[in-house]
C-alpha cells in the first residue's frame, strides 16, 4: 500500500489499478445490473415521441444538482426563467447555467475526438466562465467543511500533474476488456484525486463521466441524472473517495457508483414513463378546454421544456402574437399552464411536467 499523508501533496498517487484488481464478483454483478438499467434508459430515450424534453431539461436539472454538491445553490425556477437570457440572474444561477453549457460543449466535442485533458480544460473553463489551466502553483489543500482539518492534498508540480493526467487519459482509453462502467468509476476517482484545477474539479469530473458514457456507446444523449444520487449520499461519496486514497478500498467505491448508475437510470426511466402518460392526458384536456383548437406544434413546444414564452410559440407555430397569446391564455385559464411575470415578459409554466422532471426519489 502506498504511504499517504493527507497534509502532504500526494505526488505518489499511483496509476489506476489493473482490471484484475477491481473485477471482484460483487463488482461484476453490480456492473451487470447497472448496464442493464442504463441500456433500458438509452432505448427509452431513443423511443420517446419527443426526446427534446429530455435533452433540454435533464442537463439543466443535472446542472442544478451538480452545482448544489459544491454549495452553489440556485432553484429550478431561476434556471428555466433565465435560460434564454441571464440578465438579472444571480451568480449561482449563472454558474449553474454555465454547467449546462459545458455539458453541451463537451458532448459536441466528443462526437469528433476522444476525451483528453484538453476536453477537461474546455469543460472547466466553460463552467467557470474564464480560461482555466492545469494547476502549476503549490499549496492546494482540501479540508473538512466543518472542522477545517486537511483531508487531502492533491499532487502538485506542473510536470507531476501532467504525468498523472497522462496516466488518466491512457487508462480511460485502454482496450483491455474492462467493463466501461467500472472504467468510468475508476477514472472518476483518478481525476478527482489528481484535482488538476484550482476550482471546478468536481463538476468537471461529473461531466466527464457523462461524456465517457457517450464515447463508450452506452448513452446516446446526456440524460443520466447522476448528481441527484450524489447529493442524496454526499457524505458517502466523499468518504468513499477518500477511502480509496487512504486504504485502496476500491470495491466499496465501485459498488457505490455502480449502484448510483442503476438507481439514476431507473429514476429517469420512471420520469420518461410519467412524461409519456402526461402528454396523452394533457392533449386531451387541452382539447376539451379550448374546444378542440389545439395546435400540434404548440403541444410539442409545451413538452420540450416546462417554461414557455409567447415569442417561442410565435416562432415555432408560425402564428401571430395575438393568436399565440390567446392559446396560452386559454390553457392558463384552464389550469393547464401557470402564468408568471418575469420582468416585462410572461412565462407560461407546464407545472405538471416540471413536477415530474424535478422529482428526486431514488429507490
Amino acid at each position: 500500500m502506498t504511504r499517504w499523508n493527507p497534509e502532504k501533496p500526494y505526488n505518489a498517487l499511483p496509476p489506476p489499478p489493473a482490471s484484475n484488481e477491481v473485477e471482484t464478483a460483487s463488482v461484476l454483478k453490480a456492473a451487470i445490473s447497472a448496464n442493464r438499467s442504463l441500456a433500458r434508459l438509452d432505448q427509452a430515450a431513443i423511443s420517446i415521441p419527443n426526446p427534446t424534453v429530455l435533452i433540454n431539461t435533464i442537463p439543466l436539472i443535472e446542472a442544478q444538482a451538480s452545482s448544489e454538491i459544491e454549495n452553489i445553490v440556485t432553484t429550478t425556477d431561476d434556471l428555466f426563467r433565465f435560460l434564454d437570457d441571464d440578465d438579472g440572474a444571480d451568480s449561482a444561477t449563472r454558474e449553474a447555467l454555465r454547467y449546462r453549457t459545458a455539458l453541451r460543449v463537451g458532448f459536441d466535442e466528443t462526437l469528433n475526438r476522444p476525451i483528453t485533458s484538453a476536453t477537461a480544460i474546455t469543460v472547466c473553463s466553460t463552467i467557470k466562465g474564464h480560461d482555466m489551466r492545469v494547476r502549476d502553483l503549490p499549496g492546494t489543500r482540501l479540508a473538512h467543511p466543518v472542522t477545517g482539518a486537511v483531508t487531502y492534498s492533491p499532487p502538485e508540480g506542473q510536470d507531476v500533474v501532467a504525468q498523472k493526467l497522462h496516466e488518466w487519459e491512457t487508462y480511460i482509453h485502454a482496450d483491455d476488456g474492462l467493463d466501461p462502467l467500472i472504467r468510468m468509476t475508476v477514472g472518476h476517482y483518478q481525476f478527482e484525486a489528481i484535482h488538476p484545477f484550482a476550482d471546478g474539479n468536481g463538476r468537471t469530473g461529473r461531466i466527464l463521466n457523462i461524456l465517457f458514457l457517450r464515447q463508450s456507446g452506452l448513452l446516446e444523449s446526456p440524460i443520466l441524472y447522476l448528481s441527484r444520487y450524489i447529493i442524496a449520499t454526499k457524505a458517502d461519496y466523499y468518504r468513499l473517495l477518500l477511502a480509496v486514497t487512504a486504504e485502496e478500498a476500491w470495491e466499496e467505491w465501485l459498488l457505490y457508483m455502480l449502484r448510483g448508475v442503476e438507481l439514476s437510470s431507473e429514476s429517469t426511466l420512471r420520469k420518461i414513463a410519467a412524461i409519456r402518460e402526461l402528454e396523452d392526458t394533457y392533449a386531451q384536456r387541452a382539447r376539451e378546454f379550448t374546444r378542440g383548437s389545439v395546435d400540434v406544434e404548440l403541444m410539442a413546444v409545451l413538452f420540450e421544456q416546462p417554461y414557455c414564452r409567447i415569442s417561442t410559440v410565435v416562432e415555432r407555430c408560425g402564428v401571430s402574437r395575438p393568436t399565440a397569446t390567446k392559446w396560452l391564455n386559454a390553457l392558463a385559464e384552464a389550469g393547464l399552464l401557470e402564468d408568471v411575470r418575469a420582468g416585462r415578459d410572461r412565462l407560461f409554466i407546464n407545472r405538471e411536467l416540471l413536477d415530474i422532471l424535478t422529482r428526486t426519489e431514488l429507490r
